[in-house]
């Protein structure tokens, strides 16, 4: 469990990450989210410690990162945002050498540096020179290092970048499989990536934590939309009338060509309350008013719209 509570880092005056506090679990998939210079490096750099925070104090698995650095560094594995490699060395004596600075020993380090390159998919370039390779392989390296020594924590700073389409889908599902053992931090600023691996957005704007929800309960549904017609007047009062609804707007649309104008509606229904069962009664006290019900759905929020109204 990693447990960050009220954290800042400065730079001298500018505020990197500003009083930011989160819980991971154990076995979760977060995804940090943000912009280009939202924060969400800092906050991996002050996690895996290679940096302090000016203010506010990080638990990992029970130790503190000031004080247990080092024991909490050996749980975990880190693929920084620039994946520094040594490109004089093949991969095979990278992740070899790797694993010795890890203090693994000399019998453990052979079947963990094979399977490493395994997951990785690394098998036909394992006695390439780093030099050589694509960046696409090159990032596929740094993800092998960083799981080697089968780490309790993973920290991933944008893991696919630099992949083709076939590497990401690749990476995803190794990202995916990573998570059965351990916990997985992602670095990004693609929504894709998000959706498509993660249990749980935390969305970081200007260094602050804007947002911290799973992915299932933002993809709730939202408001109740329902387009009317037939009828004149504002059908504001008789909706929130209805039992079950704490809100309503209207918009009200005209048409050209001599078709009949619309209303929108965008109802909100009160919490704990059954929205199905709500939605049915407004219709039919609708129809019983006159009014000709052209459309009724809940709008969908997902990663996308909630990303964009946090942004804006």
């Amino acid at each position: 469990m990693i447990k960050i509570k009220n954290v800042t880092r400065k730079y001298g005056s500018f505020k990197a990450v500003n009083n930011v506090s989160m819980t991971i679990q154990s076995g979760e998939i977060v995804g940090l989210l943000g912009h280009n210079g939202a924060g969400k490096t800092t906050i991996m750099k002050m996690i895996t410690g290679y940096l302090e925070p000016t203010e506010g104090t990080i638990v990992v698995n029970g130790k503190e990162i000031g004080s247990d650095r080092l024991a909490i560094q050996r749980d975990i594995g880190y693929l920084p945002e620039n994946c520094p490699v040594y490109p004089d060395m093949t991969v095979v004596e990278y992740l070899d050498y790797m694993a010795s600075l890890h203090g693994l020993s000399e019998g453990q380090r052979g079947p963990l540096v094979v399977a490493a390159i395994r997951r990785t998919g690394l098998q036909e370039k394992a006695f390439q020179s780093i030099a050589t390779l694509s960046r696409g392989y090159r990032q596929r390296t740094g993800v092998a290092q960083a799981i080697l020594h089968e780490p309790d924590i993973l920290v991933l700073d944008e893991p696919t970048n630099g992949l083709d389409p076939t590497q990401i889908q690749h990476m995803r599902a190794l990202i995916t499989d990573l998570a059965r053992s351990s916990t997985v931090i992602v670095s990004t600023h693609v929504l894709q990536e998000v959706q498509a691996i993660c249990d749980r957005v935390i969305i970081l704007k200007n260094g602050e934590k804007a947002l911290d929800a799973r992915l299932d309960e933002l993809q709730t549904e939202g408001r109740l939309l329902v387009q009317l017609g037939g009828k004149h007047g504002d059908p504001r009062s008789l909706i929130e009338g209805c039992p079950g609804v704490a809100s309503t707007l209207v918009a009200n649309h005209a048409q050209r060509n001599h078709a009949p104008s619309t209303t929108s509606c965008a109802v909100t229904v009160a919490a704990g309350e059954d929205r199905q069962e709500t939605a049915a009664q407004i219709a039919a006290l609708l129809q019983e008013n006159g009014y000709r019900l052209y459309g009724m759905q809940f709008e969908s929020r997902n990663l996308e719209t909630v990303f964009a109204e946090i942004s804006g």
